[in-house]
């Protein structure tokens, strides 16, 4: 039996494209199953799931959405509809991957059907929007955007090259064929920053010349909240959470926070975790000209040219103390934390743009004098990235796993 490719698209404005689409993957020999999110006018094509289904879904009626003549409600609306509807047919078996196409509106009701499911599901989203920031679309889902270059508003030379490769890119996911993994071994995470990789690389070698397999997530934001979800969600069977620099960004407002609940499941799920504080001497943020004015007076380090770092100071390390310091005593399985006194990342050293060690012991002095002692504090006279470091935050973790 074909497989089912979900075609997710808004028929009044981009039925046209939507019924491009829908030939393509026919014509490559698999089946599409075309979801109508439209509300503003009747379809020009039509739907395998109409547009009263979807709205229906979202626990409302297409005649009031009509009515209401509110397009940020309806938009709304339609992609919690999508999202349940999508979510159904995953759940039943009845599709393999999913593609959808559109402005700001139907990327927001696509990528919100895409974000109802499963990493690895495959997922193509055709944008006017992908250019830019992909964030709020993406999620922590794998979802692939394919900017669209020219508005999609009929079929054209151009229009019609980009929603074919697309349709041919969804179709190529759904039917590829992962080979079979040689072993199934434990799944742990770990957190990385270029300026911890020395460190998370050699322990992450370490922990699979042990028979373990894992998860690297750059702590970019999105890096620790699809950790944080995999976690949650039971995936995971340990954490080396090296790079807490998210934090950072959490706290003085850098453009890489995670958010206020980073540093929880783990904890509440009562698995072995090994913390340290990666990166938590910065605060990330774009080009230079994007640093909030109040910023200005500050330590900078130019990373590259579109990645300015900025020095946290004394009385934020000594705020992140505190903080790290009540995520880690809630946990109900082991932990420990490993402080390196020689620096936390590879520009906190003697010699380097970041060193300071006054706003170093600010934090260490502030964690120690929050800290339950039901979690264990290590301290080593290394830099973070050296491979006796590394080496011992590795073979913690692997002592955890063994009794547990």
């Amino acid at each position: 039996m074909a497989k089912t490719i979900a075609v997710v698209a808004t028929l009044d404005t981009k039925g046209v494209e939507a019924n491009f689409i829908r030939d393509r993957v026919e014509a490559a020999g698999l089946s599409a199953l075309v979801i109508d999110t439209g509300v503003l006018a009747e379809p020009a094509v039509q739907g395998d799931i109409p547009r009263e289904t979807v709205a229906e879904a979202a626990g409302t009626s297409l005649a009031r959405l009509v009515s209401e003549k509110d397009r940020g409600k309806s938009v709304t609306a339609m992609a919690e509809g999508a999202a349940k509807v999508v979510r159904g047919l995953f759940d039943a078996g009845k599709i393999h991957g999913i593609i959808s196409i559109g402005g700001s509106a139907g990327t927001t009701i696509g990528t919100a059907a895409m974000r109802a499911l499963p990493v690895g599901f495959p997922k193509v989203m055709v944008s006017t929007l992908a250019s830019g920031d992909t964030r709020p679309y993406v999620g922590i889902k794998d979802i692939t955007m394919m900017y669209s270059v020219v508005d999609i508003a009929g079929l054209n030379r151009l229009s019609r090259r980009i929603l074919a490769n697309a349709a041919a890119a969804v179709c190529a996911m759904t039917q590829a064929e992962l080979p079979p993994a040689a072993e199934e071994r434990p799944l742990l995470a770990a957190t990385m920053f270029g300026v911890t990789t020395p460190c998370v690389t050699r322990a992450r070698e370490i922990l699979e010349e042990n028979g373990f397999e894992v998860l690297v997530f750059h702590a970019t934001g999105t890096g620790g909240l699809a950790m944080e979800d995999l976690i949650e969600s039971g995936f995971i069977a340990g954490v080396l959470d090296i790079t807490t620099t998210e934090w950072a960004d959490e706290l003085v407002g850098g453009v890489l926070s995670a958010g206020p609940h980073r540093l929880e499941a783990a904890g509440k799920k009562g698995i072995p975790q090994v913390v340290a504080p990666g990166a938590l001497d910065m605060v990330n943020f774009g080009p230079p000209e994007t640093v909030p004015e109040k910023f200005k007076a500050r330590r900078f380090y130019q990373h590259n040219p579109t990645v300015t770092l900025m020095r946290t100071t004394t009385e934020e390390n000594e705020q992140l103390g505190r903080i790290i310091a009540k995520k880690l005593n809630a946990a109900k399985g082991p932990t420990t934390f490993f402080y390196p006194r020689n620096g936390v990342s590879a520009i906190d050293q003697e010699g380097q743009p970041f060193y300071d060690p006054e706003a170093d012991e600010a934090f260490i002095t502030s964690l120690k004098a929050s800290l339950n002692p039901s979690v264990l504090l290590v301290e080593m006279d290394n830099h973070i990235n050296d491979e006796a470091f590394a080496a011992a935050v590795a073979h913690s973790l692997i002592e955890k796993l063994s009794k547990a």
